[in-house]
């Protein structure tokens, strides 16, 4: 890690806020994806705004794109993941609910991470070490907290693991419900949250999410801010683990998963 690739990943992901904040509440020309999944001119211009960014410090890097997808040459093992804007569809129904996530993956370490949200003016980032938020130039060490009791549960597909594992049986889980306070953020924003202390837990389906543009920015930020983060099976991530459950602390993941396990076993 290098300050330089810390400084960057925050100057990028304030450039795509910055268009995604322009661009909020205006006539959105949007483009089909796979299914009813869709982009706007906004995530397009964001990353567009990301990129050039990074290819313009770092012309040898790897550039991954959600839009754009796989540019730039990658052959020194280093490729930046960019989501220019997660929670397309609450900022299309004029939601301010998320995010613009730029992470370094270097080899298979994620090794720096910044998480924007264009309507607080906070970046949520880390060096590999520990995280931070920066509010008006000044950095504040994250610390995470399960008081809140507030879990947020990603409901959007793929579902993967649907046969042992569905976030909207979760939700309907009379020990889940005794336990914690549902939220679906929709918005990679909530990952970041439970590394800042504001959400005491988030749990997602999905394949290896390590490599996704979508949730590397904040794995990175739970991992170094001291975050349980293991897949939905409980096996850490870099080993195989696959959806995504990221915890305050012990007892809060500890809770998350006997509430997973009791779906795979079918008992009550």
């Amino acid at each position: 890690m290098s300050t330089t690739d810390r400084a960057l990943a925050i100057e990028a992901a304030e450039a795509g806020a910055a268009v995604v904040r322009s661009q909020y509440g205006s006539s959105l020309t949007r483009f089909a994806k796979i299914g009813t999944d869709f982009a706007t001119t906004a995530d397009i211009e964001a990353e567009k705004a990301i990129l050039d960014v990074l290819a313009a410090a770092c012309p040898d890097d790897g550039l991954l794109g959600e839009e754009s997808g796989r540019t730039g040459t990658g052959g020194n093992g280093r490729t930046w993941l960019v989501d220019p804007l997660c929670g397309t569809l609450n900022y299309s129904a004029r939601t301010m609910l998320v995010s613009v996530n730029v992470a370094l993956r270097t080899g298979t370490r994620l090794a720096v991470a910044a998480s924007a949200d264009p309507f607080s003016d906070e970046v949520f980032w880390t060096d590999g070490a520990a995280a931070y938020v920066r509010r008006a130039g000044t950095d504040q060490r994250l610390v995470p907290s399960a008081e809140s009791t507030l879990v947020d549960v990603n409901l959007d597909p793929p579902f993967p693991h649907r046969d042992v594992f569905q976030a909207a049986r979760m939700l309907a889980d009379e020990g889940f419900i005794a336990q914690f306070r549902p939220r679906v953020v929709s918005s990679t924003l909530a990952v970041a949250w439970v590394a800042a202390g504001r959400r005491a837990g988030y749990v997602t389906d999905g394949r290896d999410l390590r490599q996704s543009v979508h949730f590397a920015a904040g794995i990175a930020l739970c991992q170094a801010a001291g975050c349980v983060v293991t897949g939905i099976d409980g096996r850490p991530l870099h080993d195989g683990g696959e959806g995504l459950v990221a915890a305050a602390d012990e007892q809060t993941h500890a809770a998350l998963l006997a509430l997973i396990r009791k779906q795979r076993t079918g008992s009550e």
